[in-house]
């Protein structure tokens, strides 16, 4: 190939293309805003009845796999379903009594929403059931307002409706195609809170470790480390000792399953094997009779119906409905974040709306069955996705095999000891405390770091809704900053190309005689117009400065690459009116190489492209400078035509 100043090649006119309707415009807009994957393009062309059938496939995704279930199917289901009850059953117990609610609770949570998502969910692998980090929300948030141990009954159905409003929020985000708003936990937010969160959830287990019937209901770091200590003539080593025996059981357990995974079944069993082995140790020493606590009576049977414990006017409505958006945001981006890691190893997708609209309708189906908020938790779902489940059915297993626990099997986690729970809830939450990922956001943006290790502390040393706004907070700041101040820079000609690059990226680029090539790196809006018609002042002053220094030709052409610009508001196409008119006073010429179709729309409709001159507007860089070296040979002939610059090399 040439160089810059071998034009070889006939340019193009930049078309401008034809306009819509507005409303017609905006439509096209919305759908893609809300219906990016087009959803309905199955039912066209299709008869009613088929209509029909393909809508209740979509809202109702069983009656589309079912057909096709098969008996090996089921084998590998019912084997991954029993596999996962043996972890639900005492991680329901420990995550209940983790958000100070009756242990029962956890169970029953554990029962109606598996059988509403193993319906309504898209994700073949998800387990459902309670989580640390919802539980730890509901403790935090609704604990400073009301005594779970003075006034449990008002604390478990304010639980209930909090979960209502979750399940109500999930599934109106699904149903109005509203799921990008979860993409406003940056992966870096996620991370930082997660850790915190399991952070905190450890140090809350403090409590059970030694024994302390009085504990804070603060979250924070300082307020938990102060109750620790201002206790120490209640702590009880025999708690203590039974503790940290249970804590190196189920690490050592984890490690050796790490070593060889062949073993996972061995960590899946684990929680359960210590609440058999402490409810048996408490049974045959008594050691509930030496300040080792015990879960006590579960009754049997059932959820029962909670609809009518829903307090819609209770004074603590807007506290109910606050803790149930928050935890239903965080359960969300947990869920389908967990689905869609394990579907890419399968190679399946997931619909996030589906997702949204399952999740809901599970948690509002759960809170009138006396169940507290549920999502899909990873360890239960690694564990499910391990045991080599096939469909949503190992849900159904596992519900069933909770169902019985309920029936019949309640009362022999009479002698659990709670201390067993609180090391079962460590273990689990260890493994949320992600460093590797904290290491490679380090890596990769310091930033995200930022963010990350905000979102860490604001949660370890203020509490879980201060984390939480840190980290979003800090995010939205980013995107704004991109925005406000979007970069800018040069472009040189790739040596033995014509191919024109950054020159801060690619060293040997040349620059262009006499032309002085800019590209604009984001959309142009009011919030950057200003910046950016200052940053090209800038950009040609320091380029005449250089030109005069060198004693090189003046410049006489500034050439906008317009590739990156996606878009452009009213106060953007001023600012190019202002540029333009200021590149004019200083005898220069402007050129816009490469615009979109909506910029160029835009450019259109305000006569800025009559103003500049069509002629000067190229499909590309390197015809650009094509037309400007053109120019700067020819400088007594008229302005360029496609005709005249294609005549060069005789291809018009």
């Amino acid at each position: 190939m040439g160089n810059a100043d071998e034009y070889q090649f006939c340019p193009h006119r930049v078309a401008v293309p034809p306009s819509k309707p507005f409303l017609k415009s905006l439509k096209s807009s919305l759908k893609e805003t809300f219906f990016p994957d087009d959803p309905f393009r199955q039912f066209k062309n299709q008869p009613p009845c088929r209509r029909l059938l393909l809508g209740l496939q979509y809202f109702v995704p069983i009656l589309e796999w079912a057909p096709r279930y098969t008996f090996d199917f089921f084998k590998a289901d019912l084997v991954a379903g029993i596999t996962i009850a043996s972890l639900a059953v005492p991680q329901g117990i420990s995550y209940a009594n983790l958000a100070n609610l009756p242990p029962i609770i956890g169970l029953y949570s554990s029962f109606v929403p598996p059988l509403v998502y193993a319906m309504l969910g898209s994700s073949r692998d998800l387990a459902v059931g309670t989580v640390a980090v919802a539980s730890l929300l509901i403790a935090a948030m609704l604990g400073k307002e009301v005594n779970p141990h003075e006034n449990t009954k008002l604390y478990v159905q304010l639980t209930f409706t909090a979960t209502f409003f979750a399940g109500l929020l999930q599934a109106g985000l699904g149903f109005f195609r509203l799921g990008f708003i979860v993409d406003f936990l940056s992966h870096a937010t996620i991370v930082g809170f997660m850790a915190g969160a399991a952070t905190v959830v450890c140090l809350q287990q403090l409590k059970g470790i030694l024994g302390l019937l009085h504990f804070t209901h603060e979250t924070d770091v300082t307020s938990v480390f102060r109750s620790v200590f201002t206790q120490t003539h209640q702590w009880r080593w025999e708690s203590g000792l039974l503790g940290c025996g249970f804590l190196f059981f189920l690490f050592l357990i984890r490690y050796f399953s790490k070593k060889k995974a062949s073993f996972f079944w061995i960590n899946a069993m684990a929680p359960l094997l210590s609440v058999i082995l402490g409810s048996l140790l408490v049974f045959l020493t008594h050691a509930e009779k030496h300040g080792v606590q015990i879960i006590g009576h579960l009754k049997k049977g059932l959820n029962p119906p909670s609809l009518a414990e829903l307090e819609f006017g209770s004074p603590y409505l807007t506290l109910v409905i606050k803790i149930g958006v928050i935890t239903g945001i965080i359960a969300l981006a947990e869920g389908i974040a967990v689905g869609r890691s394990f579907a890419m190893f399968k190679n399946y997708h997931i619909d996030g709306n589906k997702e949204m609209i399952a999740f809901g309708m599970m948690n509002i189906a759960g809170s009138c069955a006396s169940c507290y908020l549920t999502a899909g938790p990873f360890s239960r779902t690694a564990v499910n996705f391990n045991a080599g489940c096939k469909t949503a059915v190992s849900n159904i297993v596992m519900a069933t095999a909770v169902m019985i626990t309920l029936l019949f099997l309640t009362p022999l986690f009479h002698y659990t000891p709670l201390v067993v729970l609180s090391s079962i809830i460590i273990t689990a939450m260890v493994g949320l405390i992600d460093y590797n990922a904290a290491i490679h956001i380090w890596k990769v943006d310091k930033l995200d770091f930022v963010i990350c290790i905000g979102s860490y502390l604001g949660v370890v040393f203020g509490s879980v809704e201060v984390g939480l706004v840190i980290g979003v907070t800090v995010s939205l700041l980013r995107v704004l900053l991109f925005v406000a101040r979007p970069r800018t820079f040069a472009l040189g000609n790739v040596p033995n190309s014509m191919t024109y690059r950054s020159i801060e990226q690619y060293p040997v680029s040349n620059h262009v005689p006499g032309i002085l090539i800019l590209r604009v790196d984001a959309p142009i809006y009011f919030a950057n117009a200003s910046y950016l018609r200052e940053r090209i002042s800038r950009w040609i002053q320091e380029e005449e400065e250089k030109i005069k220094s060198l004693g090189k030709s003046s410049l006489q052409y500034v050439i906008l690459d317009m590739g990156a610009v996606g878009s452009i508001d009213t106060g953007g196409v001023s600012m190019l009116e202002e540029v333009n008119k200021n590149v004019e006073r200083k005898g220069l010429k402007l050129v816009l190489a490469n615009p979109g179709s909506e910029v160029t729309k835009k450019l259109d409709k305000s006569n800025l492209i009559e103003t500049i001159g069509q002629e000067w507007m190229f499909l590309t860089v390197a015809e650009a400078v094509g037309a400007c070296n053109f120019m700067l040979h020819t400088s007594d002939k008229p302005k360029p035509t496609a005709v005249d610059l294609g005549a060069q090399d005789g291809n018009v």
